[in-house]
């Protein structure tokens, strides 16, 4: 129970605006609207352990102890980042001794993922034998950092970034909160929901920052952005955050949607990655889905990789910029990617087989009486420069592991591999009438 000094301290915007029942919480009616996962469960009175996964500032804190308030459990909360294994152990004790007098208990642990495995493993038992309901928030991919076990005993539930209708709704409330409008143009109300970037707790922040100004007029998002400081966009570059985006990326230069790639290319920049990262992924890309329908895209990659060396950032961010516009207007084609691939799987597959003799050398007396290098044809002295001999084991039928689209460059290279089969296909099939034997 709060004292009353406590009650009559102040308390930030955000506190004082926090849900005081869930038809107040914003942006997550997928999940505690009538048909989701925990509308259903107020309904039906009984919790189920979860985890809640979503950005910072969704509200997860805030569902958690108004499910409790919902269901009558004893809401007991601990941080991941503060609590050990004692702290643990007095919360298990305390809700078997209270599970015994009949009242449930839901335990709430903010950043999860900050347990370590065995530390996990500790809650099972008790999630188990339901001496505690479990609920987890995480802005970290469970599936990588929960174990397997506890999330087998645990649903999982998204929840979403703040959209900008939901980030409306909560400047409303504050602006009735504080009996006043926000001191901003329509054109800065919807820069600063832009800039908390789908986070209610930090828009709200911004917002008690604004209260507190005194302009003679509105507030133009340029001034806006000299009395609030936009923060770093949230993206972790060893975590979830990192893959998506560099997923994203790879997948808009594959689909040559170049606006979608540098949009993304810009994000990861923004976040801080690292830009040898970046342009090592560019460049395998070049090779993957692009390869030889544009030769030049390898070159160009490694031309934006050594002008990026030489400028850094942020001169070497347009070099970045070049390369994704090329790449993502260039020619697509992943058979050289293909061709590898198979090429791999039959050398596995054949295991030892020897070359063919006639393209074997034969520096000793002993290996020309063995066959080596008989019947050898130099290419260069053929009509068509092409002599069309087996190159490949005598005891393994011809494969094709390369076969290019009729798509930019290697449209050409698609003509030339056709020739090249016609004249093998012609020595095969022996002198023709009028041919010279």
């Amino acid at each position: 129970m709060s004292t009353l000094f406590e009650r009559n301290a102040p308390r930030p915007l955000a506190d004082r605006l926090r849900p005081k029942t869930l038809d107040d919480v914003v942006g997550q009616d997928h999940l505690i609207g009538p048909d989701g996962a925990l509308g259903r469960m107020v309904r039906a009175g009984r919790l189920a352990s979860f985890v809640l996964w979503g950005p910072p500032g969704c509200g997860k804190t805030t569902i958690a102890r108004l499910l409790a308030a919902h269901t009558d459990l004893h809401f007991e909360p601990l941080s991941a980042v503060f609590s050990g294994v004692a702290d643990l152990r007095k919360v298990f004790e305390a809700s078997r001794k209270r599970r015994e007098a009949g009242q449930g208990t839901l335990l709430f642990i903010d950043e999860i993922h900050r347990f370590n495995r065995s530390q996990q493993d500790g809650f099972l038992p008790y999630v188990e034998d339901g001496t505690v309901i479990l609920v987890g928030a995480t802005t970290e991919n469970p599936s990588f950092e929960l174990n397997a076990a506890l999330l087998s005993r645990c649903q999982v539930l998204v929840l979403n970034r703040l959209d900008d209708a939901a980030l409306e709704r909560l400047l409303v409330r504050a602006e009735a909160e504080e009996g006043r409008a926000l001191p901003l143009t329509d054109e800065a109300r919807v820069a600063l929901r832009a800039m908390a970037d789908g986070d209610g707790r930090y828009l709200l922040v911004m917002a008690e920052e604004l209260f507190q100004v005194s302009a003679d007029a509105p507030l133009d998002p340029r001034a806006l952005a000299d009395v609030v400081h936009r923060r770093a966009p949230v993206y972790d570059k060893d975590r979830e955050g990192h893959y998506n985006l560099i997923s994203a990326l790879h997948k808009s230069l594959r689909g040559s949607d170049t606006d979608a790639a540098l949009y993304w290319m810009q994000r990861m920049i923004d976040g801080g990655e690292d830009p040898a990262f970046l342009l090592r992924r560019l460049t395998r890309f070049a090779v993957e889905d692009i390869g030889l329908a544009d030769p030049g895209a390898l070159t160009q990659a490694i031309a934006a990789w050594e002008a990026y060396d030489r400028l850094g950032s942020p001169e070497g961010d347009l070099a970045v910029a070049q390369l994704v516009i090329y790449l993502g207007t260039a020619p697509k084609s992943n058979a050289g990617y293909k061709a590898h691939k198979a090429a791999a799987r039959a050398a596995k597959q054949t295991g030892s087989l020897m070359p063919p003799k006639h393209i074997l050398n034969a520096p000793t007396r002993m290996m020309k009486d063995l066959g080596y290098g008989r019947g050898y044809e130099y290419d260069h002295d053929t009509a068509d420069g092409f002599s069309g001999q087996d190159y490949f084991p005598e005891e393994m039928p011809r494969p094709r592991f390369y076969d290019p689209p009729e798509r930019g460059f290697e449209r050409e290279i698609r003509k030339r591999l056709a020739y090249w089969d016609k004249l093998r296909g012609r020595r095969k099939a022996g002198p023709q009438e009028g041919e010279p034997e």
